[in-house]
């Protein structure tokens, strides 16, 4: 098709096509596309020293979280190293300093926004640094999911459990409808919890950690899971399927511990004889099932330093972490692998590099607030709500 015919259809691009060229923002979702003001340049051989010295000039005011899946190049500046939740906990542990920079994605600076006190500004390197999985429920797919369980008549014996990994309009909404929170380290026990509140429950965005928690950890069958698509009439289901239903699981997943495969398990086995199969319970319940040890990235990482040396670990997480302990633990003979043969980096996480770093703490030294991350205050109250009903969980 030639240019004139295209402009005879007045061919106008689609708001996903111009989100997906960068051109435009949805305020609505976890990504996000504008990063004012002139970056470094990546081959810039002073990024390092610029880093550096703008943190030192900051001083205290700042505190700086890097969760497990950043690059080296990032991590080596942080404060504290943690998975998303924990680092929440520790920019809210330390109220003196006014800037945290959250190297993560945006669903986390979130949380420590909502955690924090109004007196500090929690600050994104890089506003595109958003996750998939959270991106797949928003407020109004999950409002169109409880008219559907209110249509059933179920709504009421239902209680939403919301992964962390959420948005944090998915928060609040979990908190006003007397949800809970959970992480992957506690999904037994939020679930638990909410089996005790009520008959059901909606489990968000992930449906593996929600399918392999209640199979796998709590007894249930995978016939008591149904998988509610929100692209779909009705998630996909009908009313007798909602009604059947203990497990409402919704059709989400992350795009890194999704790769992972049964083949990808059994390859590595051939490949490597008495080798140990540990991953991460957003990985395919079938996986799962296959694998030596589930946990989460804090208890990945446990694991091998409680290994011993000459083990052989094939781990299925993100490759940033994996390649870390491989670099770690290597003096202890503990030969770590990927699980996939394919490279897989959490793409939006590495959104923040080096140059997005430098430009942020330089920025904030000259006193400019850039990516500042704030949740409004009804969201935060509700989201909050939540997040305490899984701190005081038995």
């Amino acid at each position: 098709m030639t240019t004139a015919q295209t402009q005879e259809l007045d061919v106008q691009p689609t708001p996903l096509a111009l989100l997906l060229l960068g051109r435009e923002a949805d305020p609505r979702s976890e990504r996000g596309v504008e990063c004012p003001g002139d970056l470094p340049s990546p081959s810039d051989p002073d990024l390092v020293a610029r880093a550096r010295a703008a943190k030192e000039k900051l001083g205290d005011k700042v505190f700086v979280l890097g969760h497990h899946y950043q690059r080296d190049e990032v991590i080596q500046f942080a404060d504290v190293t943690g998975d998303s939740f924990k680092l929440a906990k520790d920019a809210a542990a330390r109220p003196e300093a006014e800037y945290i920079v959250f190297c993560g994605v945006h669903f986390m600076a979130e949380s420590a926004d909502i955690l924090t006190s109004d007196d500090q500004k929690v600050v994104l390197p890089d506003l595109a640094a958003g996750c998939s999985m959270a991106d797949m429920a928003t407020a109004e797919q999950v409002a169109e999911c409880w008219d559907a369980l209110t249509e059933a008549g179920i709504a009421e014996q239902v209680v939403p459990v919301s992964y962390m990994n959420s948005s944090a309009d998915i928060k609040a909404f979990t908190g006003k409808h007397g949800g809970t929170i959970c992480t992957s380290s506690n999904a037994k026990r939020a679930l638990n919890w909410a089996f005790e509140q009520g008959e059901k429950v909606l489990f968000l965005p992930d449906q593996h950690l929600g399918r392999n928690t209640a199979v796998r950890d709590m007894g249930m069958t995978l016939e008591d899971c149904v998988v509610y698509n929100p692209h779909r009439p009705n998630g996909g289901l009908t009313a007798e399927e909602l009604r059947g239903a203990k497990m409402i699981l919704w059709r989400g997943h992350c795009s890194v511990h999704g790769r992972f495969s049964l083949d990808s398990v059994n390859d590595v086995r051939e490949r490597i004889p008495g080798v140990n199969v540990l991953v991460h319970p957003e990985c395919k319940h079938e996986v799962v099932a296959a694998a030596d040890y589930v946990g989460s990235t804090e208890y990945i990482i446990k694991a091998l330093e409680a290994a011993p040396a000459g083990s052989k670990w094939a781990i299925g997480t993100e490759l940033n972490l994996v390649r870390r302990l491989a670099n770690r633990f290597a003096a202890e003979d503990k030969e770590i692998v990927f699980l996939d043969k394919t490279v897989c980096f959490c793409s939006t996480m590495n959104r923040i590099d080096l140059p997005h770093l430098v430009w942020t703490l330089e920025s904030l030294a000259e006193g400019t607030l850039v990516n500042r991350i704030e949740v409004d205050k009804e969201t935060e109250a509700f989201a909050k709500l939540a997040l305490e009903r899984m701190l005081a969980l038995p």
